[in-house]
């Protein structure tokens, strides 16, 4: 809802903006062709062409305005921006057409033919009306485009800015040959014609460099600087290996940009999810942008062996746990538990397998031996033979028998939660352990692997027995 609001907001006061352009536009209009018919001065015709146009300009920004903000839909899936820089690029044409009539008008008048002009004090003071109108609007149009990044109002304040500068020409232009007729000095006529020539000059430089940037938003080329800062910015972030590329389009004030970024091989879905997650709000963070990450997993320079190894099982889609190595002579030795399909054969096993020892070996070319420990991967979820309440005798002695090995393992301190199923004719016992917690991880799995094998020799009706280690601070 406040997503919305903001937008509405926004959309209105552009609106706003270019009705007031149109307005300013329509009256300075008619306040330079009044001038014109008074005076029939080329200076000033020049900027009544210029204001026509300036209408003409402010009508196809507010249309592009009321356009390019609608949402996308089904025939416009990037939106309707581009109307905002196609708006832009027919103003920056319509610009070039006016300076050339005035440019054509100026040397006909100089070299060809003599124009009496009329000028007065009160055709300067509506051309300084006109000047602060012009600044006015401007300063109006310039805010608000820089508020929302409307490539459309920048240019109708870019317009008007120039209107600035080629008023105080024109102004300056006909107050020459107003004294000139004053003082009996009628070369300075041709100070009018002089003045339509740097209004015409003002007009062309205008209008190339606002094509110039038009025609690079409508030919989708990247703003300096842009696409080496989002690749800097997305390489720096945690879990990215490297940028491979990226690519942004603009339409309107919005950014469009695709990255594509590699990331560990050995990454999750969910892993790579997040990061992808990541990327497109510090993209956003820069430029206002709707973001595209594609990743691609690599293995990182550092990658270790076990990595290696898991990314090898990962990409044949099969589960593995339990990978040791040993090297000696310069020889590796590999082994681990592959987990399969409990309803599979032993020879389609095998064959899977098989398809991972080949690829483990080529990590280290002829120096590697592996053996593999195929065990089911264990989808049945099993239901108990007894009731809780009957295993109760057995679980205390488990337990007491437990608590008792700390005289022989230091590194226990007690057990407790010791639970005891009996499933599918097999006697499955489960208990959570205290042990020291500043043990390496190593050692305690070499505690609790000597702790197993010791209840299953005390207990040899039980089939299988599982302990959960954890610190004194988490009991």
């Amino acid at each position: 809802m406040v997503l919305s609001r903001g937008l509405h907001t926004a959309i209105e006061e552009k609106k706003r903006a270019a009705l007031l352009s149109i307005g300013s536009a329509m009256l300075l209009l008619c306040l330079k062709t009044f001038l014109v018919i008074r005076t029939d001065s080329l200076g000033i015709l020049s900027e009544a062409l210029h204001s026509g146009l300036d209408l003409v300009a402010a009508v196809i920004t507010f249309l592009s305005v009321r356009v390019s903000d609608r949402p996308a839909d089904e025939r416009h899936p990037y939106g309707h921006g581009k109307f905002e820089n196609f708006s832009a690029f027919i103003e920056t044409g319509l610009l070039i057409l006016t300076a050339v009539y005035i440019i054509y008008e100026a040397f006909h008048r100089l070299f060809f033919r003599s124009v009496h002009i009329q000028p007065s004090v009160t055709a300067i003071l509506i051309l300084l009306v006109a000047l602060s109108i012009d600044m006015t609007r401007a300063r109006t149009l310039n805010v608000v485009a820089k508020r929302y990044s409307s490539e459309a109002l920048e240019a109708d304040a870019l317009h008007f800015s120039t209107d600035v500068w080629s008023t105080i020409v024109v102004i300056l232009g006909v107050a020459l040959v107003w004294a000139g007729n004053v003082w009996n000095l009628p070369w300075l006529a041709y100070a009018d014609s002089l003045a339509g020539l740097a209004v015409a000059g003002v007009i062309i430089w205008v209008g190339s460099q606002l094509g110039r940037r038009t025609l690079d938003a409508l030919l989708d080329a990247a703003p300096a600087g842009l696409q080496d800062q989002l690749v800097t910015e997305v390489g720096n972030i945690d879990g990215v290996l490297r940028v491979e590329r990226v690519r942004l389009r603009r339409a309107g004030n919005r950014y469009f940009v695709d990255a594509t970024v590699s990331v560990a091989r050995t990454a999750n879905l969910e892993q790579v999810h997040a990061l992808t997650d990541k990327i497109e709000k510090r993209i956003a963070q820069i430029v206002p942008a709707d973001v595209i990450v594609h990743a691609e997993p690599r293995a990182p320079r550092d990658e270790h062996l076990f990595e290696s190894v898991r990314a090898v099982a990962l990409r044949l889609g099969l589960a593995v746990h339990d990978v040791t190595a040993s090297q000696q002579d310069g020889h590796l030795f590999v082994e681990l538990h592959l987990e399969v399909d409990e309803n599979l054969s032993l020879r389609e096993a095998h064959r899977r397998a098989t398809e991972l020892e080949d690829g483990i070996r080529e990590l280290g070319k002829d120096n590697v031996d592996v053996n593999i420990h195929i065990e089911p991967l264990g989808r049945h979820i099993a239901t108990p033979d007894t009731r809780a309440g009957e295993m109760r005798q057995l679980e205390l002695s488990v337990e007491t028998f437990l608590n008792g090995m700390p005289s022989t393992y230091d590194e226990l301190i007690n057990c407790h939660e010791v639970r005891v199923r009996q499933v599918e004719h097999h006697i499955l016992v489960s208990c959570h352990c205290v042990m020291k917690s500043d043990l390496s991880i190593t050692r305690v799995h070499d505690v609790t692997a000597a702790l197993e094998d010791s209840v299953k020799e005390r207990f040899p009706q039980i089939s299988r027995v599982t302990i959960h280690p954890e610190p004194p601070e988490a009991s």
